[in-house]
């Protein structure tokens, strides 16, 4: 080759050869992560897998369906040493608990509804993780999300995987342009599910056939009363359930068994309209409950939020975007009016039923599959 030619990029954006592109892969012990790490150990990278010791509740560590609990670590190792690349397995118990538990446990019991993977991708794998994979001298990390990273005129930006069913981005709004510069997403760009298990069966790798996890990785069976319960024994204290005048209806055996917009289990009969919860009030141990009129939403305050867009988030004093409210809704038009580089008003254009303190509010532009971030839906 001249001297004067820059070699080709290599699939992971860097100018060299694959064998001298370190890459570290964060593996879950999942189908996903072994895939990523297994097909970039054979396009010949410089591979080494970590996977992350997050808990050791007694029992989770031999619960499957679950990421990172005790035998999720024995899959990952058992892929590396069938691949041929080396693994080490990281103690983040206590990181994790000060991070993600506590703060999960504190918000539910404040009313909201958390979404802890969010915190634990912010928190520890985007952040210590990546710190971590820097210090092994690696040119980037790569996950198994299903999320696009594509270059744009600007850099490197966040889009939504082509998968719709499979798309993570609701759960990774928070990562940052510099961690984005470092972040690879091998898998995103797959059609479906079915050809990363295929792309597991082409590696003979064991966990081929594993099943995905479906539960919050330390809530077993995700029964989030026994945990919180647990971390805060007040929370199962019994109160009352009241109406938005605060006429006592009924009682309850602690504001941990119900959400926002439930339905079911009031113990509340005889009424010609059916009530919804609509507020928790921790403090004063009340479920508060009121007609389903009550529950939709149109203008949603936002904080922490983090911004991916081209121009900064304060040079428009409206941003015309799509929202999503929850991971399982798709998202829908709002304007985004920023009162700081952190907060906003969001107003949504029709409204939505079921905003919650403590989710996320993720911001997409309405004319492509890129995501411009997001931020904490909070009660203003």
């Amino acid at each position: 080759m001249p001297l004067d030619q820059t070699p080709p990029l290599n699939s992971l954006g860097f100018a060299k050869a694959p064998a001298d592109t370190r890459v570290v892969v964060a593996m879950s012990g999942g189908v996903d992560s072994s895939v990523v790490a297994a097909m970039l150990a054979d396009e010949g990278y410089d591979v080494v897998g970590v996977t992350l010791q997050l808990y050791d509740h007694g029992a989770a560590l031999a619960k499957k369906g679950a990421c990172c609990a005790g035998v999720d670590i024995q899959d990952a190792r058992r892929v590396a040493e069938e691949m041929g690349f080396p693994h080490y397995v990281l103690d983040y118990e206590n990181v994790f608990k000060d991070a993600v538990i506590d703060e999960f446990a504190d918000s539910y019991l404040g009313g909201a509804t958390p979404v802890p993977c969010i915190r634990c991708n912010e928190r520890v794998k985007f952040k210590d993780l990546l710190e971590t994979a820097k210090d092994l001298e690696a040119d980037c990390m790569a996950t198994g999300h299903y999320i696009q990273r594509k270059m744009g005129e600007n850099g490197p930006e966040l889009h939504a995987a082509a998968d719709g069913n499979r798309d993570q981005s609701y759960f990774l709004f928070s990562t940052t342009e510099e961690q984005l510069s470092y972040l690879r997403f091998p898998l995103g760009h797959l059609p479906s599910k079915d050809d990363t298990r295929a792309l597991a069966a082409k590696y003979g790798l064991v966990v081929a056939d594993k099943p995905d996890s479906q539960d919050i990785c330390f809530v077993p069976n995700g029964d989030y009363a026994s945990v919180i319960r647990k971390l805060r024994p007040e929370a199962a204290d019994p109160g009352n359930i009241v109406d938005t005048d605060g006429n006592v209806l009924a009682t309850h055996e602690g504001v941990i068994h119900y959400t926002i917009g439930q339905r079911r289990g009031l113990g509340i009969g005889g009424l010609a309209d059916p009530l919804y919860v609509v507020k928790l009030d921790a403090e004063r141990k009340e479920v508060v409950v009121g007609p389903k009129s009550m529950l939709a939403t149109r203008k949603i305050p936002v904080r922490e939020i983090n911004w991916l867009g081209d121009a900064p988030l304060m040079s428009q004093a409206e941003w015309p975007i799509a929202v999503r409210v929850r991971s399982t809704r798709p998202p829908r038009d709002a304007i985004l009016r920023p009162i700081s580089e952190t907060e906003a008003e969001v107003e949504l254009l029709t409204a939505e039923e079921g905003v919650s303190p403590g989710q996320a509010c993720v911001f997409y532009d309405p004319e492509s599959t890129r995501i411009f971030g997001g931020g904490w839906i909070h009660r203003g």
